[in-house]
């Protein structure tokens, strides 16, 4: 999966993120930085950098952690959870897989919570089975439309979802989601992050100063919201 990607549009009844991130606008040339590329900065990177880097935009590595039934409910989930809706996607579940099969949690969990790796199978057992009971059918392979529905009742939910608190439940979705997806490339060419300073540095400071490389915001002084839309 190389290359720049098209990316969800931020008028209203447009796809929305449901862990209320702003939608991005990944239209190759377009968005709000149109043109930028930051795998184009990699040969400023030395070697160790873009060993990490570069293989977040190569072939998606094999399962590791989830089964494939899991991998099909994940992908659903956090395509829900990103506004996700069209090919090609950040490979967010295969990143979550790698940390999940290495152990690479965030070093907490919450005491009423099970280990990241067994909530993350425990939660998504439950999600198909809610999606079963309201649907008759698995979470994946529900509409659009019923997913969403599945989800926002365990986003709007209080007290406990299947013997655990929604809120960490919630948490432990995004938390994983959100940390693969601005970890890539794509996610970065599309906030006008440059990637790595690393060993170049960065020499024009200052809020609205840009390095020759970079991009000026192209939306730059409208309101993100009102651009987003109701929701």
């Amino acid at each position: 999966m190389t290359g720049r990607r098209r990316r969800r549009r931020g008028a209203a009844g447009a796809p929305r993120a449901l862990d209320g991130g702003l939608p991005l606008d990944r239209a190759h040339g377009g968005g709000r930085y149109p043109g930028f590329d930051t795998m184009a900065q990699s040969r400023h990177w030395d070697a160790a950098t873009t060993g990490v880097v570069a293989p977040r935009v190569g072939i998606p590595v094999d399962l590791r952690f989830f089964t494939p039934r899991e991998e099909a409910l994940a992908c659903a989930l956090t395509d829900q959870l990103l506004g996700q809706r069209e090919d090609p996607r950040v490979p967010v579940v295969r990143m979550i897989d790698g940390r999940l099969a290495e152990g690479q949690g965030d070093g907490w969990h919450h005491v009423d919570m099970p280990r990241d790796d067994r909530a993350w199978r425990t939660t998504l057992a439950a999600l198909d089975e809610d999606a079963r009971d309201a649907f008759g059918a698995g979470f994946a392979e529900c509409s659009w439309a019923d997913q969403e529905s599945v989800l926002r009742a365990v986003q709007r939910a209080t007290g406990q979802w299947h013997g655990m608190p929604a809120g960490w439940v919630w948490s432990l979705w995004t938390r994983y989601a959100d940390t693969a997806f601005y970890s890539h490339p794509w996610a970065w060419d599309e906030i006008g992050f440059g990637g790595p300073a690393y060993p170049r540095g960065y020499k024009h400071l200052g809020l609205d100063a840009l390095e020759p490389w970079e991009v000026a915001d192209a939306r730059r002084g409208l309101d993100p919201v009102a651009e987003q839309g109701p929701s």
